[in-house]
């Protein structure tokens, strides 16, 4: 995982509304398209974008493709932000 593309990924509205339905369980692109105004196309790029910073795993399940969050990324930039936290504390 590329800390930059993860914040790219992160940069997006609509990238960050596909997490929070996906807090709620596993989804397709079909049924996460149904919560957008936005073609499936759309919705396919912003997935990509997604799974590109491991944000987001994909199973194919007989036809389908389900879409879950990848908790484990979330968990490592946590620790980042604390460890950075940590040490602007420990330079006063």
């Amino acid at each position: 995982m590329s800390i930059n593309d993860l914040f790219k990924a992160l940069s997006d509205e609509n990238r960050r509304k596909i997490l929070d339905l996906l807090r709620n369980g596993d989804m397709t692109a079909g049924d996460i398209a149904h919560h957008f105004e936005i073609s499936k196309a759309g919705i396919s790029q912003h997935l990509s974008i997604l799974k590109n910073a491991e944000l987001v795993y994909a199973v194919k399940r007989g036809q389908f493709v389900y879409y879950s969050l990848n908790a484990t990324v979330f968990q490592e930039v946590l620790k980042w932000i604390i460890q950075f936290n940590s040490n602007k504390l420990e330079e006063k």
